[in-house]
């Protein structure tokens, strides 16, 4: 192959890129050239078929250093690209001048080229090593071989393996250890247990996958893509589970075990015969009561006995639980005035008239903190004997009950009011729900509250057995207005026989006798009955008035002295009472800081 120098120097330079000395010696170094590649073409190429005579040797050619350089097998044109005095070309003439400068040709390459063949005035562009059969490739050579045998490569046609599903690679890379190992299938597998050293890896993934399909199996189990690391994993979480198993059933048999009364306290509502035993229900009751009973610390009132044990002639006999929100007071809130808090009609009148037959207690499911100033404003005289908060109900699916068996008080002798059912749904035998007061005065129900006082008078005023019973016979009906009902007709009997009685009594008796004499009648004449301040039954009864009249003028008179005592002495109650508070706490003030004196003064010592 001749040199790009040599190829650009045939090409007709530019008429205007040379002068026309340059033209003459042009034209001589392209005769030179062209003769030098005629000299050196290889013979025409010979049939394959025929013997062939040996290549020729490979030509060295000496370089200046005195090297020698491999040249091409098929043509002994040199490999370095630089003219030499043997290589056939003649020195000298006119072109010496420019050889001296320029070795090829006289011409620089770049001004050799600059002639475009694509102009109209200039010859056709044909390479010079085309032209002479340069590049041709030498019979019996090594690039023959190479390309015979690259040919002979490419027609070859590659043998016909089957064709496999591609693997789903969706879960990862799946595991080749069964075929490292020696648990795949190997080529040449016989009956008689000859087999080959190489695994047959195509035809047992295709098998087992068509299994798969016909089986509608997955292609690959999840195993297939667990690591060691996964496998420890999974191991510590099954021990983890039978811990936490174990740890369950351990608990729950030490829960179910039998009480020991003399150590153990045995919860509420846990039969006699479940305290030991062990049956499956048995052990159930048990651990179930023992649950509660640790549970109950935050869903159970805070004592177990809200009220104190007071004597029975010491407190009076009848128990009657007030709620607050709704009945007593109504409470609002708007932007303009904040919260406001409005007293129902007749609250005070309701408190202190009923004060006289009841152990009165406020039990409401708001905060004894939001309590203490309302009913410091509401009662200040303190007729109301026992304040109970939201510490004192009892939680029971997401509602505050308030569960009248931890007052320590007799159920036969207790009533409840409230406004809200659920609040008393433990006890609703004992429980008068009233309509909620909506803080208005012209409100229908406001009245309510006052309405009940002839009722709860009665109630505690006839020696009743069990209050429940009576509420049981109103049930369905507005008390005040059947109450009224019953006592009017109640009233008309007695009138009716009271006018009998009279008509048919002699004008003479005793009676009027002792009168005539100045003598009162005997409490034994009226049935031994004598009301609180010494009046006897018998001479109501003998002025046409029901016993339940008159104890109602007891109960007026009473309340009328009552008033009277707090217009004349309220204030010095009040202000005897905020002394004497003021006095407890500075006592107890002074008792803390000589605990704490005394105890830094021990800690010095020590």
């Amino acid at each position: 192959m001749l040199p790009r120098v040599a190829l650009r120097a045939v090409a007709r330079p530019s008429p205007r890129a040379l002068a026309p000395t340059s033209r003459h010696i042009l034209f001589a170094t392209s005769q030179s050239i062209r003769g030098y590649a005629a000299a050196k073409r290889p013979p025409p190429p010979v049939s394959r078929t025929t013997k062939q005579a040996a290549p020729p040797s490979r030509v060295a050619n000496p370089t200046a250093t005195g090297s020698v350089r491999q040249t091409s097998p098929g043509t002994s044109f040199p490999k370095d690209k630089t003219w030499k005095p043997q290589d056939g070309i003649k020195l000298g003439g006119p072109a010496a001048a420019a050889s001296a400068q320029y070795p090829i040709g006289g011409v620089r390459p770049k001004e050799a080229n600059t002639q475009n063949p694509l102009d109209g005035d200039a010859k056709a562009f044909e390479p010079v090593a085309q032209r002479t059969n340069a590049d041709e490739v030498a019979p019996n050579s090594s690039r023959e071989a190479a390309q015979e045998a690259q040919a002979a490569a490419e027609n070859s046609e590659a043998p016909s393996q089957p064709a496999q599903p591609l693997p789903d690679l969706r879960q990862g890379i799946p595991s080749t250890f069964d075929f490292e190992f020696g648990s795949g299938k190997k080529v040449g597998e016989t009956e008689a247990g000859q087999k080959d050293d190489k695994f047959d890896v195509a035809s047992w993934s295709v098998e087992e996958q068509s299994q798969k399909r016909e089986k509608g199996e997955r292609e690959y189990e999840r195993a297939d893509y667990e690591t060691s690391v996964d496998r420890r994993r999974a191991y510590m979480a099954n021990v983890l589970y039978a811990s936490i198993f174990g740890l369950a059933v351990a608990g729950t048999l030490y829960l179910a075990r039998p009480f020991d009364a003399a150590t153990e306290e045995v919860p509420n509502g846990l039969e006699e015969e479940d305290i030991t035993g062990w049956t499956p229900g048995k052990l159930y009751a048990r651990a179930r009561a023992r649950m509660g009973h640790q549970v109950g610390y935050y869903t159970e009132p805070t004592f177990p006995k809200l009220l104190p044990d007071v004597p029975e002639t010491q407190r009076p006999p009848f128990t009657l639980v007030m709620s607050l929100e709704d009945l007593l007071v109504f409470s609002t809130w708007d932007r303009t005035n904040g919260y406001r808090m409005a007293k129902r009609p007749g609250v005070d009148y309701f408190i202190r008239y009923l004060s006289q037959y009841y152990e009165l207690v406020l039990f409401t499911s708001a905060p004894m903190m939001n309590v203490d100033p309302i009913m410091k404003k509401l009662d200040p005289y303190h007729f109301v004997m026992w304040n109970l908060g939201r510490e004192a109900t009892k939680y029971e699916k997401g509602e505050y009950v308030k569960d009248l068996s931890y007052l320590n008080r007799p159920l036969d002798k207790t009533i409840i009011i409230d406004t809200h059912a659920p609040h008393v749904k433990n006890q609703p035998e004992n429980a008068i729900i009233l309509p909620k007061w909506r803080g208005e005065a012209k409100d229908p129900h406001a009245k309510d509250l006052v309405a009940l006082i002839p009722f709860l008078e009665y109630v505690a005023t006839m020696g009743i057995n069990d209050v429940r019973d009576v509420l049981k016979s109103f049930e369905g009906t507005e008390i005040p207005a059947e109450f009224a009902r019953r006592e009017a007709i109640a009233r008309e009997k007695f009138l009716a026989s009271y006018e009998a009685e009279k008509s048919s009594r002699p004008r003479r008796s005793l009676g009027s006798l002792g009168s005539a004499l100045g003598i009162k009648p005997s409490p034994a004449m009226g049935g031994g009955m004598v009301l609180a301040d010494g009046q006897s039954v018998a001479e109501g009864l003998a002025k046409g008035k029901m016993l339940s009249d008159q104890i109602r003028e007891q109960g007026q008179k009473q309340y009328e002295h009552l008033e009277k005592q707090i217009r004349e002495n309220g204030a010095q109650w009040l202000k005897e009472e905020e002394e004497a508070q003021k006095a407890a706490m500075e006592a107890q003030m002074k008792d803390m800081k000589k605990g704490a004196f005394s105890w830094f003064g021990g800690a010095q010592k020590d």
